[in-house]
């Protein structure tokens, strides 16, 4: 399986789209809310997606729900998981427990949705604090460790039960920056100790549960661990993430087009430094040129990781008929309940 993931144009593949997908080197192909118009056209484009590649390659999504959903008309509109604790009424043992619930329920309905149209995974759930950075805000469960672990774990839970890998993100943390590293560079100046006790105890949680499938790492840097954002670090990836926490998951890397990569150096030298680092699968996005060129210019005999093919999912019954199962009408109730309620 190739080490990049890249994107296409819109509803239906374009002849160079398809060369490139055929190219030895694509691993991934991750949508965006301009390859969606209706349920059909989804499933007819990856349908042909399908047919033109040369790997088995992983079809990823941006699904956390809230503002961040790609897909939405036809169908489920998950609510930012920010938004569940706070609108559940009662004690707050009652509280955690009942958020806890209907996390469970919607990881659940937002992976068994996608899976009926051969997507393989939802690029979710964050693990950021729900803290000053506003480009994550209500995309992070909550404001406190304890609680970000108990209502992620069930979300994870349920995209597990509905047969849906689960990617971590953005380690080791963004919630504590404010600037966003779609536009900037963020720096995060607090101690070593600081990042290990709030936002690394998330991340190293989930990983003691067994729970993390995949992790992708933010484009941040935390200059009392290391000068390099952490996606470029291999003192991130490498030792504390794979030697530390033991994960042996998949490392996506986030996009490569950023504004919080691009200081690294020109499309080709973030790759690499991406893949040494101890990144699995490299993300080029929103730049068709860019990925073009790195299809060119890198070796098409690179060694690659074959980590990302444990994210590929199993058969799952179309859409109509998950629509007619029990858990599906369940999730559902819970769903229409929780809009009804708040």
């Amino acid at each position: 399986m190739g080490p990049l993931m890249i994107d296409v144009s819109g509803y239906e593949l374009t002849h160079e789209e398809i060369d490139k997908l055929d190219h030895p080197l694509v691993g991934g192909l991750i949508l965006f809310s301009r390859n969606y118009h209706d349920q059909s056209q989804l499933k007819d484009l990856i349908k042909h997606v399908r047919m033109v590649t040369r790997n088995d390659v992983v079809v990823a999504v941006d699904h956390e729900g809230g503002r961040v959903q790609r897909f939405r008309k036809d169908f489920s509109l998950i609510p930012a998981m920010g938004k569940i604790y706070p609108a559940t009424d009662s004690d707050n043992v009652q509280k955690l427990t009942s958020s806890a619930y209907l996390a469970e329920q919607f990881g659940w309905l937002m992976a068994a949705e996608l899976l009926a149209f051969d997507i393989d995974i939802s690029f979710a759930p964050v693990l950021d604090i729900n803290g000053v950075s506003e480009v994550i805000g209500d995309r992070g469960f909550h404001s406190q460790p304890q609680h970000i672990v108990r209502l992620a774990s069930q979300f994870i839970k349920g995209m597990h039960r509905a047969g849906m890998k689960a990617t971590g993100k953005h380690f080791p943390g963004h919630g504590n920056v404010k600037e966003d590293s779609h536009i900037a560079m963020p720096v995060d100046h607090r101690s070593r100790a600081a990042i290990m006790a709030l936002d690394m105890q998330i991340f190293k949680d989930l990983q003691q549960q067994g729970l993390l499938d995949a992790v992708m790492p933010a484009h941040v840097i935390y200059p009392a661990v290391d000068d390099l954002p952490a996606g470029f670090s291999q003192q991130w990836i490498r030792q504390i993430l794979r030697k530390e926490l033991k994960f042996d998951g998949v490392v996506f890397s986030d996009d490569l087009s950023m504004q919080g990569a691009v200081q690294m150096g020109d499309i080709l030298t973030r790759t690499n430094l991406a893949i040494n680092a101890g990144c699995d699968m490299a993300l080029v996005c929103n730049d068709p040129n860019s990925a073009a060129y790195l299809l060119d210019k890198l070796p098409s005999d690179l060694v690659v990781s074959q980590r990302p093919a444990k994210l590929k999912k199993g058969l799952h019954a179309d859409f109509n008929a998950l629509q007619k199962t029990a858990d599906y009408q369940c999730a559902s109730r819970a769903l229409d309940e929780f809009y009804a309620e708040h």
